[in-house]
């Protein structure tokens, strides 16, 4: 049997809508997820968030359940912050909050997912100027960071314009040399830009720093149409040692299909 590591997503509150399965306090979410038989959580929130970083990690000690990932999303969805946006005085914002996930991840002996916070560019304006801002802001974010991962997500082009594939993704971090940088891959994403999962997987190898999981419906890990014996497998073959986190559609509730794909992905773990 290979085993993975196995997390899920929470947040203090998300809408149904949100591939979010566990909500409120981060102390209650780990012990939640301890019942069901997660390894860890990632959480989803905002960078002021009145953290108590004592209580959570007497309740990471209590239950045996760690921190995955400190996810970033909500300082652009709900902050409106974005590295590359055109009105410098945002661009700092972001960077500001950027600097306050990354002391919340270091106390919390957790890496970060770098995902909408990027932002995009523009329609009809050129590339190239933007990409260079979001390297520089990038170089500087790994500065701080430190020891602290950094994982920037692959996201499909429906939702945003600025790293759809593993290959982009890898490009970017080798042209600007962030050593610790890694890539955030993630199954239903790569069900629309990937031409063979599994082979970008592999590809990605040792670069590959958190990995997502739904299916192709963004339900439970077994409820459409993907293949994820493979993936597991592409997985195992990169040398992958980082957490596999469930990140679908809280249906019928997120408990549910929280151990829905826990109980699939064990099945399937027992095979390999």
């Amino acid at each position: 049997m290979h085993h993975f590591t196995i997390a899920l997503s929470t947040a203090d509150v998300s809408p149904v809508t949100a591939p979010i399965l566990l909500n409120g306090r981060i102390e209650d979410n780990l012990k939640k997820a301890a019942e069901m038989g997660f390894d860890g959580i990632e959480v989803h929130m905002r960078e002021d968030h009145d953290l108590d970083i004592g209580s959570v990690r007497e309740a990471m000690d209590r239950t045996g359940t760690k921190i995955a990932m400190v996810v970033t999303g909500r300082l652009n969805t709900e902050g409106g912050c974005s590295l590359i946006d055109d009105r410098p005085y945002v661009a700092a914002a972001a960077m500001a909050g950027m600097r306050r996930y990354v002391d919340i991840a270091r106390a919390l002996d957790a890496g970060l997912v770098i995902g909408w916070v990027k932002g995009e560019v523009p329609p009809g304006r050129a590339r190239g100027p933007y990409m260079k801002r979001l390297g520089k802001a990038l170089c500087e974010l790994s500065g701080y960071a430190g020891s602290v991962p950094l994982n920037i997500e692959a996201i499909n082009r429906y939702e945003t314009n600025i790293f759809n594939t593993a290959e982009e993704t890898i490009s970017f971090i080798e042209e600007y040399g962030l050593s610790n940088c890694f890539v955030h891959l993630d199954t239903f994403h790569m069900n629309i830009e990937e031409a063979d999962i599994a082979g970008a997987i592999r590809a990605t190898g040792k670069m590959l720093g958190y990995f997502h999981v739904a299916d192709n419906n963004r339900r439970a890990v077994g409820e459409g149409s993907l293949n994820f014996g493979s993936i597991l497998s592409a997985l195992r073959d990169a040398g992958y040692k980082g957490y596999v986190s469930v990140e679908c559609l809280p249906l019928p509730t997120g408990e549910a299909a929280a151990k829905a794909s826990l109980a699939r992905l064990r099945e399937l773990m027992s095979e390999m």
